[in-house]
Order: C-alpha cells, then structure tokens, then sequence
C-alpha cells in the first residue's frame, strides 16, 4: 500500500471516528434534553398540583368563611325577631296594666264621688292608694323579670355564634 492510501484510510478512520463521535455526541445532547424537558414537565405537574390543592384549600376556607357570615346573619336576625316580640308582649302588660290602673282609679274616683261620708271617702281612697303601690310593685317586678328573661333569649342566638367562633377559629387550621 502506498502512503497516499494508508493517509486516505486513516482520513477516512479518522472521518469516520469522528461522524462516530459528532453523533454520539448530538445523541447524547438529544437524550440530556428529552431526560432534561421530562423533568421540567415533571416539575410543572408538580408545581400546578400544589397550585390546584392551594386554591381549592383557599376556596374551601371561603366557603367556609361564607357560610359562617351567613349563621352570624341568621344569628343576628332571629335575636331581632325575639326582641321585637318580646318588646310587643311587654308593651302589651304594660298597656294592659296601665288600663286596668286607669280603670281602678275610674272606679274609686266613682265609688269616692258616690262616699256618704268623708270617712268612707277617706277609706276609699286609701284602699285604692294601697291597692295600686300593691300592683305596681308586683307589675314592675313582673316586668323586670320578662324583660331580664327577654334579653337572655335575644343573646341567645348570638352567645351560641360566639362559641361556635371560638371553638372553630380559637384552634390552630390543619
């Protein structure tokens, strides 16, 4: 063989290792690239996975903050539908009391005009005088334990919301 050919071949050997090389090369840049976007896709899926459980934990804890305004709304207007009749039957004993008062002191003002005699006006009067600090004592009695009893079932509904609150939001979120 001559030296111009064992040149060529070891051109061509030469050639070849490195076409061999080059390729190995962009075969390995390829597969460093395809194993580099897996892990990157990877990556992304496990990233929006705990974007998606984030959010719907936020929603949830809205839902929940939703619901729990609405109870202290609903809370809020039944305390105000007690109170508002609880009020109406006050006032109606306290009108029912004053009318029987203004009906008592009718009738003793007539039985007084009627009297024969002043002692009998005098006696009149003063069972009358007695009678009435007698009812008033009891109506405002009466009336101060409704009203107490009252204000207990309109804070009813609130005092249960407000230990609900406690209990749900006094505890550390899991």
């Amino acid at each position: 063989m001559s030296g111009r050919m064992r040149a060529a071949d070891t051109v061509a050997a030469v050639g070849e290792a490195a076409a061999t090389n080059a390729q190995k090369g962009i075969d390995q840049t390829v597969a460093t690239l395809k194993d580099g976007m897996a892990q990157a896709a990877a990556g992304f899926e496990k990233t929006q996975a705990k974007v998606k459980e984030g959010w719907e934990k936020a929603m949830r804890t809205a839902e929940e903050y939703v619901q729990f305004g609405q109870g202290n709304y609903e809370a809020f207007l039944q305390s105000g539908q007690i109170w508002a009749a609880g009020v109406q039957d006050l006032s109606r004993q306290v009108a029912a009391s004053a009318q029987s008062s203004v009906e008592e002191s009718v009738a003793t003002f007539r039985a007084v005009a009627a009297a024969r005699s002043v002692r009998e006006a005098i006696e009149l009067q003063s069972s009358y005088v007695r009678s009435a600090v007698e009812k008033t004592v009891a109506d405002s009695s009466r009336i101060a334990d409704a009203s107490v009893k009252l204000f207990e079932q309109a804070l009813a509904p609130l005092t249960a919301r407000m230990a609900l609150a406690v209990e749900k939001f006094a505890k550390p979120a899991v």
